[in-house]
């Protein structure tokens, strides 16, 4: 019979051991299962073997010998074992199979952690779920220094190069509640998504500041340059002032195009809520005509009547009217993109499924972690280039011809 032997470890009892839990129909990975106690004793015999492997004869004459064991509890994904790592005298002995400090073993662990977290459940319902589950305590705060392994990567993704062409890039921001130095404080999360030439969408960055300001954009957009954005064809932005003077210090030669649904919204707070509905009818023809020339004649029709009642409404449409008739100057698949929310408002949507249940951020880096993570998952459906695009492209390439330099 081949003979096993690991420091100890007897392998016939093992298998004794296992046969007869398969014979009592009990899973061998549940709670009082024959795995886990198995686990147990074959991860201390080899931490074992790999102290007495670091003993080796010439090190032991320089002083290094056994000096007693330390035991810590080590979560697993059949439960928690008891590990007891054995010590050498100098205090050099670094265990490879179970490392310092590491309490809880198997990486799949933490990965279903992290998807949990990138999901937007609560630590404490991810410390039930794994009770449950897999009979282990993990205390939020172990589980919180597991989602701190995202930090890197979140960082490492806010530095990532860019490619040198985006057709169509929507800016816009989130508002969330973070805690500062005992306070509750608003963020503003700034995300900017993309449409690169081959019609893929792609989250560019996300930024977090105080509050909305067309100083911190411009901060966002030389951050964009200098990441290797060389161009952008349009930019869909709010109404914020200076806003468009902010894109336009980076990229001169970019159109861009003020979200016509917020200066809808802007226009509606200003108008009684008897005359919203009467209000509305005479606006639709605006922004809703099939060219420039029909919506600035509807435009006057809309001044002419309601001018007088709500001269700081219509005065609005007057004043922005450069930034909100830019989509007027392209077809109908390109116009649609650039005129309505849609592209950025989905994304959007996603992000909120995720945040809704968090009232109060504990930090910047906790807010940037969980939205890091549900753009990953968002983003790995995004597979196939906008409907349509082949068309668009077409479109763009012949109205930026010196721009677009690209085989449709």
């Amino acid at each position: 019979m081949e003979q096993h032997s690991n420091a100890g470890f007897d392998y016939e009892l093992a298998k004794h051991k296992v046969k007869e839990q398969l014979r009592s129909g009990k899973s061998l990975f549940s709670k009082g299962g024959a795995f886990p106690p198995l686990l147990e004793e074959m991860l201390n015999s080899i931490l074992e073997g790999e102290l007495d492997a670091h003993l080796d004869a010439g090190e032991r004459s320089l002083g290094k010998r056994k000096n007693g064991k330390g035991s810590k509890r080590l979560r697993t994904s059949s439960g928690d074992i008891e590990i007891n790592t054995p010590r050498d005298r100098l205090g050099s002995f670094e265990p490879e199979m179970v490392k310092k400090r590491e309490t809880i073993m198997v990486a799949s662990l933490e990965d279903k952690i992290i998807g949990l977290y990138g999901l937007g459940t609560s630590l404490r319902d991810i410390s039930q779920h794994l009770k449950e589950t897999y009979d282990t305590d993990i205390s939020a705060t172990t589980l919180s220094s597991i989602t701190d392994k995202v930090v890197p990567l979140v960082k490492e993704w806010q530095q990532r190069p860019l490619e040198s062409l985006y057709c169509i890039v929507w800016l816009d921001a989130m508002y969330y509640k973070v805690k500062e130095d005992g306070r509750t404080q608003t963020r503003c999360m700034y995300n900017i998504l993309g449409i690169n030439k081959d019609g893929h969408k792609e989250v560019l960055g996300m930024y977090v500041s105080q509050s909305e300001g067309a100083n911190f954009w411009l901060g966002v957009i030389t951050d964009l340059k200098r990441r290797g954005i060389d161009d952008i064809l349009i930019a869909c932005i709010d109404n914020l002032k200076g806003f468009d003077e902010a894109i336009r210090t980076v990229y001169p030669q970019t159109e861009v195009q003020t979200y016509v649904v917020h200066q809808i919204r802007n226009s509606l707070k200003y108008v009684a809520s008897k005359d919203q509905k009467a209000f509305m009818a005479d606006l639709k023809p605006v922004y809703k005509a099939s060219d420039e020339p029909q919506a600035l004649e509807a435009l006057g029709v809309l001044k002419e009547k309601w001018g007088k009642k709500y001269a700081i409404v219509t005065s609005s449409w007057e004043n922005n009217w450069h930034k909100l008739s830019t989509y007027f100057k392209y077809p109908d698949g390109i116009r649609k993109l650039i005129y309505t929310t849609n592209t950025i408002e989905g994304y959007h949507r996603q992000i909120r499924k995720v945040t809704k249940n968090k009232g109060v951020f504990t930090s910047d880096m906790a807010l940037l972690k969980l939205i890091y993570l549900a753009t990953e998952r968002i983003q790995g459906k995004w597979t196939m280039p906008l409907p349509n695009w082949a068309v668009c492209a077409a479109q763009l390439k012949i109205i930026f011809a010196d721009r677009m330099k690209t085989d449709i």
